[in-house]
C-alpha cells in the first residue's frame, strides 16, 4: 500500500498552517495528489425568534463570515504549497465539515485534520478528529494543534492491544513502519487470552511487522490506576516519538461521539502527531 491521495482538512484557523505544512511535506515524501477541503456550514438562524423580525442582516453577516473564512483557508492552502513540485486540487463544498470531510476521506488514502483548539473558532468542530475516523474508514493523522516540531515517522510508536482497531492502525501506517528507523510496540496491561494478547505479548505482532523489513522492538507496560493514556504520551517523551499509531476506539450516535477513555486523553493532550484508525 502506498499513500496515494491525501485529503487535509482547510479552514480559517490560525492552526491551520501547522496541519497544512504536516499534509504538505508527506504528499512531497509519498509522491500523493495533496487535496485540500473546505466547508461551508449552512445558515442557521436564531432558534428564538419574533414574528416579522428582519433576516437579512444575520444571513449578510453570515455570508460575509463564511466567505472570509473560506477565503483565509485558500490562502493558508496555497500558502503553504508555494515552492513545492506537488500535484494539487482544491475542494469547496457547501454543508457541515463533520459531513463533508468523512465522505472526502473515502476517496483517499489518509486525511490529515488539526487538534481541537482550546479557544478554537466556532466553524470548527471540536470533535471533528474522531468523527472522521469513526465515519470515513480511513486512517487520519492528527496533528497537534502546536504543531510537529520535526518530520514525522522517524521513531514511531505503535500502541498495541491485540483488538481489530490496532489490528487496522498498524496495517494503515505500514508506510510510516517501514520507512521508521525505529518501531516501538507498546503493550500496556496486556491480557493473554485466545481472542488477544498470545503467550509474549507483542511478539506476534512484532514478527508479522519485522517480515515487512520493520526494525522494531517490544516493550510492556503497566498503567497505574489504568491511565493507559498518560501512559502512552509518557513512553512517547521518553523515547523522543515523533508518530504514534493506534486504534480509535468508540462509535457515533446521531452525532454524538462517544469515546473510550484512551482516545479521549489522546485527542485531548496529544503533543506528536498521532494516527488513528477504526
Amino acid at each position: 500500500m502506498s499513500y496515494k491521495t491525501i485529503v487535509v482538512h482547510c479552514d480559517g484557523a490560525k492552526t491551520a498552517s501547522l496541519r497544512l505544512k504536516v499534509a504538505a511535506d508527506l504528499a512531497t515524501r509519498f509522491g500523493a495528489l495533496l487535496v485540500g477541503v473546505h466547508a461551508k456550514p449552512p445558515f442557521e438562524s436564531p432558534v428564538f425568534m419574533e414574528n416579522g423580525f428582519d433576516m437579512a442582516p444575520l444571513f449578510e453577516a453570515y455570508q460575509e463570515g463564511a466567505e472570509a473564512e473560506k477565503t483565509a483557508a485558500r490562502a493558508a492552502y496555497d500558502k503553504a504549497l508555494k515552492g513545492k513540485a506537488l500535484a494539487t486540487e482544491w475542494r469547496s463544498s457547501d454543508g457541515h465539515t463533520d459531513d463533508v470531510l468523512p465522505v472526502a476521506a473515502r476517496y483517499a488514502d489518509l486525511v490529515v485534520v488539526g487538534q481541537a483548539e482550546p479557544d478554537g473558532i466556532a466553524a470548527t468542530p471540536a470533535r471533528l478528529p474522531e468523527a472522521v475516523a469513526l465515519t470515513s474508514g480511513r486512517p487520519v493523522l492528527v496533528v497537534p494543534y502546536i504543531g510537529a516540531e520535526k518530520s514525522i515517522g522517524e521513531t514511531v510508536m505503535l500502541c498495541w492491544n491485540a483488538s481489530r482497531e490496532s489490528a487496522r492502525a498498524a496495517s494503515d501506517a505500514l508506510m510510516f513502519l517501514k520507512a521508521a528507523k525505529k518501531v516501538i510496540v507498546l503493550v500496556v496491561e496486556p491480557r493473554v487470552t485466545n481472542a488477544g494478547h498470545g503467550q509474549e505479548p507483542g511478539a506476534d505482532v512484532a514478527t508479522w511487522l519485522t517480515r515487512h523489513g520493520v526494525n522494531v522492538v517490544v516493550q510492556r507496560d503497566v498503567a497505574p490506576d489504568s491511565d493507559v493514556g498518560n501512559v502512552i504520551l509518557s513512553r512517547a517523551t521518553d523515547h523522543d516519538v515523533d508518530l504514534i499509531v493506534m486504534g480509535l476506539y468508540g462509535h457515533s450516535r446521531m452525532r454524538e461521539m462517544i469515546l473510550g477513555g484512551v482516545s479521549r486523553t489522546m485527542l485531548a493532550a496529544m503533543t506528536v502527531p498521532v494516527l488513528m484508525s477504526h
